[in-house]
């Protein structure tokens, strides 16, 4: 179960996904409790990565470790070392690399054991065959065994109404081997089940009460470009901040929102007209980057260009159709010289996207009639 613990590494510059949990690595007759690494790609992080029919050979000589040793030492790095006294563990070999499998499943967003059993499951409903029973209880079976009281979801009744099911009126369910099930049990997890399909059918038909939460239009890259001169159809490249849309702040005009921002960021007034001056948002750049930045533009510099990206937007009206025709992408925006506004191949935090996406609400508030008032931002000079 991925959950929260969400990390990834890089290879060949692809970022590649992955999650990890708890596990006992065994060398020299110790034990180590590490952090046990499992990638999309079927590689596994075990003191050395791994693929899967290796990792299978590491818990088959006792390198990740199921069984545990009483009386053997035990440490965790830099934290704490004891001896194991009576120690207990739910994991086998196969288990561990079943839920491992499960995990490379989950991290592809295709189907694991538990999603192959509720399809199952729902094929054994729609058309009530002993022979298709049979073929959920097989798929039952397939999950992991410490993972099957969470198949259902059901942290109150865990997975029983699916022990019932699969086994059948007269069958022995998996937690009570010598108690079959009675007609009465069973119609009760068939009403179970069926009350299950009608509120999975409720979620599926209700409308987010704030709207969706994840974007319906595909993200759009806005890659780093170097755009000299205005165009009659520049498509998304009018969303840079060197694209040259000159803006008009507080009667002082700038070749571009760049231009803008790299002016504003320099602590002695008399260099900010040469900064504005620079044919492009590069020398600009370079221009500011040699002369003391302003007290405290680390802090306020997100609300700058915000203010900037507002005013470009307000005064170009056909580039705010552009901006606005990116509906509700995820806007990915690069900056080779910056990870704090640039996304950079996921190594950055993409800060000017984002605030991108903010004026882009904005515009279509506007647009809607939705009036926000006055934000009482800083004034820019």
């Amino acid at each position: 179960m991925i959950g929260s613990r969400i990390t990834h590494r890089v290879a060949d510059g692809v970022r590649v996904p992955g999650t990890w949990r708890h596990a006992f690595i065994r060398n020299g007759g110790s034990y180590f409790l590490t952090d046990l690494f499992v990638y999309a790609d079927g590689l596994v992080d075990c003191w050395g990565l791994v693929t899967l029919d290796g990792f299978e050979e590491k818990l088959r000589t006792g390198w990740v470790a199921t069984d545990l040793e009483a009386g053997a030492r035990v440490s965790a790095h830099e934290m704490a070392l004891w001896k194991f006294d009576e120690p207990h563990s739910w994991l086998t070999p196969e288990l561990l690399l079943a839920e491992v499998r499960d995990t490379v499943e989950q991290l592809n967003g295709r189907p694991d054991s538990t999603d192959r059993c509720l399809a199952a499951v729902d094929a054994f409903l729609a058309d009530r065959t002993e022979e298709n029973r049979a073929t959920a209880r097989e798929a039952y079976l397939a999950i992991p065994e410490t993972q099957r009281h969470y198949a259902l979801g059901d942290m109150d009744r865990k997975d029983w109404q699916l022990q019932v099911l699969v086994a059948g009126p007269g069958g022995y369910p998996e937690d009570r081997p010598d108690d079959p099930v009675t007609q009465e049990a069973y119609d009760s997890a068939l009403a179970y089940f069926e009350q299950r399909d009608r509120s999975a059918a409720a979620r599926a038909a209700r409308v987010p009460a704030d709207g969706p939460d994840t974007p319906f239009a595909p993200a759009i890259h806005l890659y780093q470009t170097f755009v000299r001169e205005p165009s009659d159809d520049p498509g998304t490249n009018a969303l840079r901040n060197d694209y040259p849309a000159p803006i008009d702040l507080g009667g002082v005009t700038y070749a571009s929102v760049a231009h803008a921002y790299w002016a504003l960021s320099v602590a002695d007034p008399g260099t900010r007209p040469a900064v504005a001056a620079e044919d492009n948002a590069h020398a600009a750049r370079t221009l500011a980057a040699d002369a003391p930045r302003r007290d405290g533009w680390e802090q306020a510099r997100t609300a700058v260009l915000t203010t900037l990206l507002r005013a470009k937007y307000a005064q170009h009206p056909a580039l705010a159709e552009i901006l606005l025709a990116t509906d509700d992408a995820t806007l990915v925006y690069d900056d080779m010289d910056s990870c704090f506004w640039g996304d950079n191949g996921g190594r950055g935090r993409n800060w000017t996207g984002r605030l991108l996406e903010l004026v882009r609400s904005e515009l279509h508030a506007a647009r809607t009639g939705f009036t926000l008032g006055e934000t009482g931002g800083p004034a820019l000079a």
